[in-house]
């Protein structure tokens, strides 16, 4: 029990990252998940929505010193912060040197793939999404910050402990949000596509939703 409190503290972890707007120049400090900031190989990529800091939404490229390295201006609005390993900074040729994920994630597919997590998440009944790797690597998460950790934890405990992999997975927290998983392979690269839903959606249509998202992602390839 003792160490599985220790794993949770040090999941838990959070930074202070300052961010300030490129267009308006408005400064505010965001607390930032470090052990998300220290998996990725390359800069994290955190989506600042409307409102978070000020009236516009931009990216900000984190390194894993937890300064800010750069920003970008988004065409689109963000209905909550996102958090994902970018590709920015990373030319072609340390592209085809990096592994499979980094291959994956520098790619147009994870592009696509991400932009329509955007399009299927809504405010009132799916909460958030997320890809992970098979131990519990964020490579893109946009759910709430208690459910990504305990969704983390869950991949990592399975992960350590060489449990059986199975094609879906489907828990419900104790605020009764219920997280569903499906394992995809694609680009030949193994994740995990991840969904939360409100209390409202029954266990049943979460997995139908689920299965119609992986065959719109499958369909990308």
């Amino acid at each position: 029990m003792i160490a599985d409190n220790k794993a949770n503290m040090e999941l838990e972890k959070l930074q202070d990252v300052q961010i300030i707007c490129p267009k308006g120049k408005k400064r505010k400090i965001l607390k930032v998940p470090e052990k998300i900031i220290n998996q990725s190989k390359q800069l994290t990529t955190i989506s600042i929505p409307s409102g978070l800091v000020c009236e516009h939404s931009f990216q900000a490229f984190v390194d894993k010193n937890f300064q800010v390295r750069g920003y970008q201006m988004v065409d689109f609005e963000l209905s909550k912060m996102e958090i994902y390993e970018g590709k920015s900074d990373i030319s072609e040729e340390e592209v085809e040197e990096a592994d499979d994920i980094s291959k994956f994630t520098s790619s147009s597919l994870f592009d696509e793939i991400i932009n329509l997590l955007r399009g299927f998440v809504d405010d009132k009944d799916i909460l958030g999404s997320a890809i992970l790797t098979v131990n519990g690597k964020v490579l893109y998460s946009s759910l709430p910050q208690n459910t990504l950790f305990s969704t983390m934890k869950e991949f990592e405990v399975r992960n350590e402990k060489k449990l059986v992999a199975v094609r879906r997975m489907f828990l419900e927290l104790e605020n009764r949000m219920t997280v569903c998983s499906n394992y995809m392979d694609l680009d030949e690269v193994n994740f995990i596509l991840v969904l939360v839903y409100s209390p409202k959606i029954k266990l049943g249509m979460g997995n139908l939703l689920l299965r119609q998202l992986a065959k719109k992602i499958e369909s990308l390839n």
